[in-house]
């Protein structure tokens, strides 16, 4: 599936309507609880109704349009308008700071921004003397609170809301026929779909710019490794705004799938898996970790001989699987592969555990297998790395869960292992079109299979660059155009990618918060009791920070307080000098210094050894990381311990 030079997002969308105009594309969340259909020609006409609005109130091509919404089947709408003009969206969720919203709307010169409720609204009129560029705002519900109609009145914004829009829009088009589907029509693969901005709390972010053609090009292979028929359902729990869902929403639409809108809320998940049977589901890794606790929890507090049962036919089944990875090749191979070997080593126990894993499979994971529905086909898990119990629990009882990789920089899709021929603990191969490659993260050399070192990807998918930043695009790609991941992988002698770590200093959490650890730990050295703190937690539930004490702040705090101690030592360890930490820590890193919930300090461990350059420290007094993640691999796993 080749998409040629003049192929864009919104003919995608024209020609899967055309080819399937009664299948329903969306189900919408209703306040009941209840989903309301959408099908795929209502989806398209409301999406060229609002590119008509658009064009009604003065929009024009490549306008940079604000989009700030969580996840609402009103959001596609929007964006297939905007696209179909040729305007650029710019787009953030709802839990957006203020800080952000002035760095992106700022650097953007956004005129109008589309904001999800009154609270979005009310978030922007009071930034209004910062984005000097906003003139208007739409709003997707049609209530706005009167002081913030006001407040808008007085900054001189105009408040819009897309109902009313949407009905200018229909008319629009019957007063100018065929307008916007000949805007439609002129759209460019290379043209720009959007700017995405990297999260930062207090450093400039970095706009992603992406095309039409950067996400299209992942569509030519991902539907055979994640294939979907029309009508197959999928449940969708990402923020919508983010590359990862977005580009998942594509590979749904090309294939005429279904998106059920729900949330990565426990409760709420697994009763719309009941209620709405879905096929798939793509999600980041604390998503399937709650339903791997979920199911652990359930068996605890049942207990007796179901829970026996359970802890008996998970380990046969392990067992089984195990030696079936070694028997089919279905484990990552980095030498030679002896399969006859492991063939007279495993197949008498593998004949004896079948029949027993059979039982375990009727008797314990067909209920599991319930929870997920009647047409639970697999789940995508992206974002964040996938924890090795949770892959090979739910690979051992039979429910496909594949690992994909990718980063805003590759709109975002690298490598995904294939549902029906997955290896274990791999990301799989690099998609068709893209090049990958391992190299020495000292001095550039090219290393062969089995090396580890960092990956850099070369294709099509890799962005246009970062918004009016030529000089962070150079540092990220360099003259033959590979994009520097900034992530430690090993390839395989079948060329699937396993992904060990990150040189870089974004951090991503399991449940696919990215983060900029320099602000926190910058903030961090604000307190006199800190000397220097090193914020940690990649594909962690949380963060966690080293933080070097400063000894005489610490031993005068304590001669002030009549704190009497043996050793220093000692006095570190103490519930006292704990707690002052523990408060230093939270009230510096909280939300009315700018910084998000996912981004506060879960633990803490004290350390006293300065940083030394050639040690911890670059000759430039930077700090390494994947240094610090080996000197201090002891401390670092006991704060996360329970993670």
């Amino acid at each position: 599936m080749i998409f040629d030079e003049n192929y864009t997002i919104p003919k995608m969308f024209k020609d899967t309507t055309e080819k399937f105009p009664e299948v329903v594309a969306q189900y919408k969340r209703l306040a009941d609880g209840n989903f309301e259909p959408i099908l795929y020609r209502e989806m398209f006409q409301r999406g060229l109704d609002f590119g008509a609005a658009l064009l009604s109130i003065g929009c024009k091509r490549e306008d940079k349009i604000g989009l700030i919404s969580d996840n609402r089947a009103e959001w596609l709408h929007a964006d297939l308008g905007i696209m179909s003009i040729g305007a650029i969206d710019v787009p953030r969720g709802c839990d957006a700071t203020l800080a952000d919203l002035e760095k992106i709307f700022t650097i953007t010169e956004s005129e109008l921004v589309i904001a999800e409720n009154s609270s979005q609204v009310n978030k922007l009129v009071g930034l209004k003397d910062k984005i000097p560029s906003l003139k208007t705002l739409i709003c997707f519900e049609n209530e706005v609170k009167p002081d913030v109609l006001d407040a808008a009145k007085k900054s001189g914004i105009k408040i819009l809301f897309f109902d009313d829009l949407m009905r200018e829009g229909q008319k629009w088009r019957i007063e100018h026929k065929g307008e916007v589907e000949a805007e439609l029509e002129k759209g460019k693969g290379d043209d720009l779909a959007t700017i995405i901005f990297t999260s930062g709390t207090t450093g400039t972010p970095k706009g992603v710019m992406l095309s039409h053609h950067n996400f299209l090009a992942q569509l030519d292979e991902i539907p055979e490794r994640i294939y979907l028929n029309p009508g197959d359902k999928a449940l969708s729990v990402l923020p919508v705004w983010h590359v990862f869902e977005r580009e998942v929403e594509y590979v749904i639409f090309i294939q005429a799938a279904t998106i059920i809108y729900s949330k990565p809320v426990g409760s709420i998940l697994l009763a719309d898996f009941k209620k709405m049977n879905p096929h798939l589901l793509p999600a980041v890794p604390r998503v399937f970790e709650a339903v791997y606790d979920g199911v652990l929890k359930k068996m605890r507090k049942t207990g007796g001989i179901v829970l026996a049962m359970f802890n008996f036919f998970t380990k046969v089944a392990l067992a089984h699987k195990r030696m079936s990875r070694r028997m089919f090749k279905q484990n990552a191979c980095f030498t030679r592969y002896y399969t006859v070997f492991w063939w007279i080593l495993f197949l008498i126990p593998w004949i004896i555990l079948w029949p027993l894993y059979g039982l375990g499979n009727l008797l314990v994971f067909r209920k599991i297998k319930a929870m997920l529905g009647k047409n639970f086909r697999a789940g995508v898990v992206g974002g964040g790395a996938y924890p090795k119990v949770i892959d090979e629990f739910f690979w051992s009882i039979g429910v496909k869960i594949v690992e994909g990789y990718g980063l805003t920089e590759t709109a975002p899709i690298v490598a995904v292992r294939p549902v029906a021929a997955p290896v274990f603990r791999t990301i799989g191969s690099a998609i068709r079109g893209v090049e990958v490659r391992i190299v020495d993260p000292a001095d550039g050399f090219v290393l062969g299979r089995g090396k580890q070192g960092v990956l850099q990807v070369r294709g099509p998918t890799v962005m246009k660059g970062y918004y009016k930043r030529p000089d962070l695009t150079a540092k990220a790609i360099n003259e033959d155009g590979w994009l520097d991941t900034g992530d430690l992988a090993v390839m395989t002698i079948h060329n699937e990618l396993c992904i060990k770590g990150r040189i870089k200093d974004t951090i991503v959490l399991r449940g696919g918060e990215n983060l900029e650890p320099l602000p926190i730990e910058t903030k961090l050295a604000e307190s006199r009791y800190i000397k220097l703190a090193v914020v940690v937690g990649q594909d962690m539930r949380y963060l966690a920070a080293l933080v070097l004490v400063d000894e005489d702040e610490i031993k005068n705090y304590a001669d002030e307080n009549g704190i009497q101690y043996d050793t220093y030592e000692g006095l570190l360890e103490s519930e006292v000098i704990q707690k002052l930490y523990e408060a230093e820590i939270a009230n510096l890193i909280s939300a009315k210094n700018g910084f998000k919930m996912f981004e506060r300090i879960a633990k803490f461990c004290l350390i006293t050894k300065p940083f030394e350059v050639g040690v911890e420290l670059s000759a430039k007094q930077e700090i390494m990381r994947f240094r610090i993640n080996e000197l201090y691999k002891k401390q670092i796993d006991v704060m996360f311990a329970d993670s």
